[in-house]
């Protein structure tokens, strides 16, 4: 099967509707703060993962490409939900509506979050994609497990740095700023590395239905150059 045809395959459009409802799903409940081992977290830690899981999927089958395509269709969906939430919040509502606090406390957002929220998912996702394809060609498509941890690491690096420090900075002291980056990148990283296993049966799979397996061989990396060859 050539390239363009596995864009558009059902398994193709499946992977990216659970990726983009992965994400949204993310943001909607990362208000909710939750304890694991210690650690307090947004919940939005045990979802958004999944998104860097199905980014390398993405990359490791598709090639940079196609997925930078992705990251952009996943940042305007993000953009417009947000967008949404904050005006169907304004907007008046009548009298006997008693749930309007409670409906701004869920989906409210401030415009620091969104931003915050925009900027870390766009440089997490692409810095997270063009290392796995990196990784790929220097691995000459051996060890995927250096490409997915590796991608991890360096994506999700730029993810909470720029959440965290964007959303809280000036706000919270420098002290528990640097601990809830170093909690959230920790326990990110180490989901990746224990699905690990799964994320190997994943692309084992796709790679076998789809009869693809794509080298990013001459690629050019620029996050702002949409479209594919």
């Amino acid at each position: 099967m050539n390239k363009d045809k596995a864009s558009y395959s059902f398994v193709f459009l499946v992977l990216f509707s659970i990726f983009l409802a992965c994400l949204l799903i993310s943001n909607i409940i990362a208000g909710k703060l939750i304890l694991v081992f210690g650690m307090v977290l947004p919940s939005a830690v045990i979802l958004f993962p999944i998104t860097y899981i199905l980014g390398d999927v993405f990359t490791e089958v598709y090639g940079y490409e196609k997925t930078r395509s992705i990251i952009w269709i996943g940042f305007a969906a993000n953009m417009l939900m947000s967008m949404i939430f904050m005006i169907a919040v304004a907007l008046p509502y009548p009298g006997f509506f008693k749930d309007q606090s409670a409906y701004a406390t869920v989906l409210g957002l401030t415009p620091r979050i969104v931003l915050a929220s925009l900027i870390a998912y766009w440089a997490g996702e692409f810095a997270n994609s063009i290392s796995l394809s990196i990784l790929k060609k220097l691995t000459k498509g051996k060890f995927l497990w250096v490409r997915t941890i590796g991608s991890t690491v360096v994506g999700q690096s730029f993810d909470t740095v720029l959440f965290i420090s964007i959303s809280f900075a000036g706000n919270v002291p420098l002290s528990v700023l640097l601990q809830m980056m170093a909690a959230q990148y920790l326990f990110k990283v180490a989901y990746e590395a224990v699905l690990t296993p799964f994320t190997y049966k994943v692309v084992g799979y796709i790679k076998r239905i789809e009869g693809i397996d794509t080298f990013d061989h001459g690629v050019e990396y620029n996050p702002f150059k949409l479209g594919a060859k």
